[in-house]
């Protein structure tokens, strides 16, 4: 089974990416400082999730566009 991921994170993270499609990449740690420049989030539970799902779509683009 995988993680589900609140419907907040998921929303955020496309709207992040659509925005800026070029600046995230497959690094956790490089997306969250780019989420630190883009955005000001509450709380760095929500920003390191966020960070992770960016880095996870951007994985399945990385694989599917091969």
């Amino acid at each position: 089974m995988g993680k589900i991921r609140p419907e907040l994170v998921k929303r955020f993270a496309a709207q992040v990416v659509g925005n800026y499609p070029n600046n995230f990449s497959t690094d956790f740690q490089e997306n969250k400082k780019r989420l630190v420049e883009i955005a000001s989030i509450p709380s760095n539970k929500l920003r390191n999730q966020i960070a992770g799902y960016i880095t996870r779509i951007k994985k399945i683009e990385a694989r599917t566009a091969t």
